[in-house]
């Protein structure tokens, strides 16, 4: 079941974790929860091992030019093909891997991030944190998106930081600059919730975009957030929603993990 959310876009936009629980609290104590995501392509759960946290290094951020995304031709899950390093802004991690990740991955450590529990890996990143805690350079893959979506939810969880986190983490375009002038109206709450992520499931994805859907426990059940992130600037960058919408959508409400890969670090 998708719903439209009753917050401000803005408010959601900062903060996708508070506005996915609130809504899928009220949605579960008014019908109970039911899964709506589509078995055909569900994976099957795998439990996780978290491993210690380590610290990142720090760099600055390079300087980001607006791009367009290119269509979209859905991968085929385990189709395994190499693809070359994308050398750029200071991130140039081996592309690797191509297959969707049908299986939790393999990760360095768990870190937390603003307050949210996240996977960092050598391989598929991310290899660069700057000084605000922003965390960047995943892998250009199926399997570096996945751990980009996951540092989605940690750096949209602080909203004093929303509009650099908004310049830094969306992808250039009239669609992020609206939004900045949104936020730059709005107060952010003193104390935001958050929530883990606690499995994904990858909808689709190609070498330049990939759209994951992220499960938020919420009250015996689960919310899913849908992010589609595209290449931009040799880096997985956040698609804003159109005017109006707030970020996540559409989100649905699951009984358990059966649509979801496992996996998180708590």
């Amino acid at each position: 079941m998708n719903e439209k959310s009753p917050y401000g876009r803005g408010f959601i936009a900062a903060c996708i974790v508070v506005a996915a629980v609130l809504l899928c609290g009220a949605l579960l104590l008014i019908s109970g929860p039911r899964s709506t995501a589509n078995p055909a392509t569900a994976s099957n759960p795998v439990q996780s091992t978290p491993a210690a946290s380590t610290a990142d290094s720090s760099t600055q951020p390079g300087t980001e030019t607006p791009a367009q995304p290119g269509a979209s031709t859905p991968a085929q899950p385990g189709a395994s093909t190499p693809a070359p390093a994308h050398p750029g802004s200071g991130c140039a991690l081996p592309a690797g891997d191509q297959a969707i990740p049908l299986k939790p991955p393999a990760v360095d450590g768990w870190d937390v991030s603003r307050r949210v529990v996240v996977p960092r890996s050598t391989a598929a990143g991310p290899v660069k944190t700057d000084p605000d805690g922003f965390r960047r350079c995943f892998a250009h893959s199926p399997t570096g998106a996945v751990f980009a979506a996951y540092n989605v939810v940690a750096a949209l969880a602080d909203q004093r930081q929303s509009i650099p986190t908004v310049r830094k983490l969306m992808l250039p375009g009239p669609n992020t600059q609206a939004l900045i002038r949104e936020l730059s109206t709005e107060r952010p709450p003193a104390n935001p919730n958050v929530s883990q992520p606690a499995g994904y499931r990858v909808l689709d994805a190609d070498q330049d975009r990939a759209t994951i859907m992220l499960a938020l426990p919420v009250e015996s059940a689960y919310m899913s957030i849908t992010l589609t992130l595209v290449w931009h600037d040799d880096d997985w960058r956040l698609q804003p929603p159109p005017p109006g919408d707030p970020v996540g959508i559409p989100f649905a409400q699951h009984q358990n993990l059966s649509d979801f890969v496992a996996w998180t670090g708590i």
